[in-house]
């Protein structure tokens, strides 16, 4: 527990380092009207916030500051922040960070400029890296599902829909979402089971999928590169075998020996298991059966 007497507050300000995904550098930005959520102050008052990138080859530089502080007109509070936005940086970069960020940046009525309050986000990709951090934070998501997930190590965002959606890759499974939406159906939520299609990748997968009890049909959208679509297949049966679902599955297989997958499916004639030939047809198939 940590304990701190309560500071005196004049002026409440906001800074913040992120990564711009869009320009691929970091962003610093900078408000004097903090305390507030900063996509409030970008919406309502964009010219009230201050953006500037960082070139990831040079870091930061204290001449960057001449436009991010511009809004600030006291040299000594001027002076003090310059100092923290160097620490900011320092930390963001050397951590691996997506984004630090402190909110609010007050300064007391004594004119001292203090952190009151912060946030840092670590790349989880970047852990491995940084073991001392690794421990840090609280790492369980609020849904138990996504907990559940992570303990069996798949990819698992939890929505509000009825379609449950399982597909091999990030892309694959982003374009399942949206082609469930055109066909009218909601998904229940986003699973990527990678890159490969082994039995116990499609268990932990299912498994977690099927225990939402929102969702009331499953759609598996597969696409076979370096994965076969006949072992994926295989999986797919034990997988129900061990599961015992009794949710609609509709299967969609293409790319490397997908025939041979389909034929497999076909020929295990299991009830509620559907098999469709194309992206939309399944995705049609497995809205109809969510109704």
């Amino acid at each position: 527990m940590w304990v701190e007497s309560a500071s005196e507050i004049a002026r409440e300000y906001y800074l913040s380092v992120t990564l711009d995904r869009g320009a691929r550098r970091p962003l610093l930005m900078f408000t004097t009207e903090g305390g507030v959520e900063i996509e409030q102050v970008a919406a309502e008052r964009p010219d009230a916030l201050a953006r500037v990138h960082v070139d990831p080859l040079k870091g930061y530089e204290p001449e960057l500051t001449d436009a991010l502080l511009a809004s600030v007109a006291d040299a000594g509070e001027r002076e003090q922040i310059e100092r923290i936005v160097e620490r900011l940086y320092r930390c963001f970069d050397e951590n691996d960070a997506l984004l630090c960020e402190i909110n609010p940046l007050i300064v007391t009525t004594e004119g001292e400029v203090r952190a009151l309050d912060a946030k840092v986000t670590i790349d989880d990709s970047a852990l491995f890296r940084h073991p001392d951090l690794a421990g840090i934070g609280d790492r369980s998501p609020a849904d138990p599902l996504e907990a559940l997930a992570r303990e069996k190590g798949v990819i698992y965002v939890k929505l509000d829909g009825s379609v449950g959606i399982l597909g091999n890759g990030a892309g694959l499974s982003m374009s399942t979402v949206d082609v469930v939406v055109v066909e009218g159906g909601r998904p229940a939520n986003f699973c990527d089971l990678g890159g490969g299609g082994s039995a116990a990748g499609v268990i932990a997968a299912l498994e977690v999928i099927s225990r939402d009890p929102q969702v009331r049909s499953i759609l598996f959208n597969v696409f076979g590169g370096i994965t076969r679509c006949d072992e994926v297949a295989r999986g797919v049966l034990g997988a129900l075998d061990e599961l015992g679902l009794e949710l609609p599955v509709v299967v969609r297989l293409d790319g490397t020996n997908a025939a041979e997958g389909r034929a497999i499916l076909a020929a295990a004639a299991r009830p509620g298991l559907h098999v469709e030939p194309t992206m939309l047809s399944s995705a049609r198939r497995a809205v109809e059966l969510a109704a």
